[in-house]
C-alpha cells in the first residue's frame, strides 16, 4: 500500500524530498569570495626595478630652478591668512632659515582682496609691483594672440602664487593679465613692504641675493645649469668648453613595506582542510588585501606616491570643472611617450559624459586583453584609489614609465626568503600556547620618478551628478 508524504501546500508527495537528498549529497564549494579586488593596474603597468640596497638614488644634472609648492591657508572665518612657514615653498624664499621673525613678519604684511569672476587681478603692461597668493577660487593667465584674441597661458588655482620674482627686479611690468574665473580670495604683498623687510633683515637680504645669482646664471629653459655649445660656426673661432654637473644632494628613495600578521589555528588548519587548505586560502585573501594597499601607498604615501611627488609645472587645472578633452590634451601636451592615464572610474565616466556632450565618441584599445577607453591613443585606466573630496573633485593621472624613457619606475625587491610571489614573503613565525600559528605577510616596494615630466595630474576635476 503506498504512503503519501505531505507537502507544504498539502499535495501528496510520491518521493524523495530535496532537503532529505542534501543530507547524503556532496555539496559543491566555491574558495572564499572577497570584495574590494580591483584590477591594480598600476601594479600591473609599472615597470619594476630590483634595488638591492634597499635604496634607489635618482641622480640628476644640476638644475637651478628651485623647486615649487603650493601654498597652505588658515582662516578665522572669512579672515584669510598665509601660514608663515607655508612662505618658505616660494621659490624667493626656498632655503630660508634661523628667522622665524622675519618669515612671521612677512605673512603678516599680506593683504586679503575679493574678487569677482570676470574681474582682473592683474594687467599686462601694469607695473608689477606685488606677490600675489591665490587662497581660494580659480583664475586664468592670460596674453594677448597674435590675433588680438586672449590666450590662456596657464590655470591658477587655491595655493598657486605669482609675482614673487617681479618684487626682486625694479621697473619691470606684467607680461601678462590674470583673471578671475570664479569668485577669488588673494593675499598680496607690496614690493615697498617687501624691501623695508629686506632693509631690516640681513638673513633675508642675502637670500634675496642668492636668487638674484642664481638667476643670473646661464641655463637651459628647464632650469638645468647649460652646457656650452656651438653651432652654425665657420672657419677657426675659439669654441667654449664646460661640463656636465651634477646634482650634490640627489633624492633617494627607500624601499616602504606593507604587512600583517596572520594568524590560523593549528586545528582549524589540520582539521578542516578537505577539500580547500584553510592555511591557503587565509593567506590568498591576505596577499589580495596587502596588494590592494600597496597600490594604495603608491598613489598616496606623503613621501614617494605619485600624487604629492608631481612637479608643480606638471600641475594643471581644468579650464571649466568637468574633465574635457581639452584637459587631456593639455596634459598629454607636457610630456613624451606618454604611456597610460590613470583615473577613478567615476572621473572615466565623468570624461565620457563630456565626450558624449560634444558629439566625440573615444575608440577604444586593448590593453593586457582587457577593453579599455583611450583619449589620442593612451588609455585610460580605473583606478579607485585616487580619492575623491567632499566637493566631488578627483584627480587623472598620465604617466610616462620605464628607466630608458626617464618615467616613472616600481621598485622592490625579490628573492625573499620565504618568498611566494615577487617581492611579497610569507614567514612562519611561531605557534602560540594557544594553539595559534602565526604567518608574517611582507612586501618591500616604493614608486620613483626619474625627471619631472614623467608624471602629469590633472588636478580639482568636478565629477558632476
Amino acid at each position: 500500500m503506498t504512503k503519501f508524504v505531505k507537502t507544504g501546500d498539502d499535495t501528496p508527495r510520491l518521493s524523495l524530498g530535496t532537503a532529505a537528498a542534501r543530507q547524503l549529497a556532496t555539496t559543491t564549494k566555491t574558495v572564499p569570495q572577497m570584495q574590494g579586488i580591483t584590477p591594480r593596474w598600476l601594479l600591473r603597468m609599472l615597470p619594476w626595478v630590483e634595488v638591492t640596497g634597499g635604496t634607489y638614488r635618482v641622480n640628476r644634472r644640476l638644475s637651478y630652478a628651485v623647486a615649487d609648492d603650493r601654498l597652505v591657508f588658515s582662516n578665522i572665518g572669512a579672515k584669510v591668512q598665509v601660514i608663515p612657514q607655508e612662505l618658505l615653498k616660494l621659490p624667493l624664499l626656498r632655503g630660508l632659515s634661523g628667522d622665524d621673525e622675519v618669515i612671521a613678519a612677512l605673512a603678516s604684511q599680506f593683504t586679503q582682496a575679493e574678487y569677482k569672476a570676470g574681474d582682473v587681478i592683474v594687467e599686462a603692461g601694469a607695473p608689477a609691483e606685488h606677490v600675489f597668493l591665490l587662497a581660494h577660487g580659480k583664475a586664468r593667465k592670460l596674453r594677448a594672440g597674435p590675433y588680438g584674441a586672449p590666450v590662456t597661458l596657464d590655470v591658477l588655482a587655491d595655493g598657486d602664487h605669482f609675482g614673487d620674482q617681479a618684487v626682486v627686479e625694479s621697473d619691470d611690468v606684467w607680461t601678462f593679465t590674470v583673471k578671475a574665473t570664479t569668485p577669488c580670495t588673494v593675499l598680496s604683498l607690496p614690493q615697498q613692504v617687501f624691501e623695508g623687510l629686506i632693509a631690516r633683515s640681513a638673513t633675508l637680504r642675502a637670500q634675496v641675493e642668492r636668487y638674484r645669482e642664481r638667476l643670473k646664471k646661464p641655463q637651459d629653459k628647464l632650469g638645468q645649469a647649460a652646457i656650452p655649445l656651438a653651432a652654425g660656426h665657420s672657419g677657426e673661432p675659439d669654441i667654449q668648453g664646460g661640463y656636465v654637473d651634477y646634482e650634490l644632494t640627489p633624492r633617494e628613495y627607500e624601499l616602504s613595506v606593507a604587512q600583517t600578521v596572520l594568524r590560523v589555528h593549528t586545528r582549524v588548519s589540520d582539521v578542516f582542510s578537505d577539500p580547500m587548505d584553510q592555511t591557503e586560502q587565509q593567506l590568498r585573501l591576505t596577499i589580495e588585501a596587502l596588494r590592494e594597499r600597496q597600490e594604495h601607498e603608491l598613489i598616496n604615501n606623503r613621501d614617494f606616491g605619485l600624487l604629492h611627488n608631481a612637479d608643480l609645472k606638471q600641475r594643471v587645472h581644468t579650464r571649466n570643472g568637468p574633465p574635457t578633452p581639452d584637459d587631456l590634451d593639455e596634459l598629454l601636451s607636457r610630456r613624451r611617450k606618454s604611456r597610460f592615464f590613470l583615473a577613478h572610474p567615476r572621473t572615466i565616466a565623468a570624461f565620457g559624459r563630456e565626450c558624449t556632450r560634444r558629439g566625440i565618441y573615444p575608440t577604444p584599445i586593448e590593453v593586457q586583453g582587457t577593453p579599455c577607453m583611450a583619449w589620442r591613443g593612451v588609455p585610460l585606466l580605473p583606478c579607485d584609489k585616487i580619492p575623491i573630496t567632499e566637493q566631488r573633485t578627483s584627480s587623472i593621472l598620465v604617466l610616462r614609465t620605464g628607466q630608458e624613457d626617464q618615467g616613472v619606475i616600481g621598485l622592490r625587491r625579490t628573492g625573499l626568503p620565504d618568498e611566494v610571489e615577487p617581492g611579497l614573503s610569507v614567514r612562519r613565525m611561531d605557534v602560540t600556547d594557544k594553539a595559534i600559528t602565526n604567518y608574517l605577510v611582507s612586501t618591500y616596494f616604493s614608486a620613483a620618478l626619474l625627471i619631472p615630466d614623467a608624471l602629469g595630474v590633472l588636478e580639482n576635476v568636478e565629477l558632476g551628478g
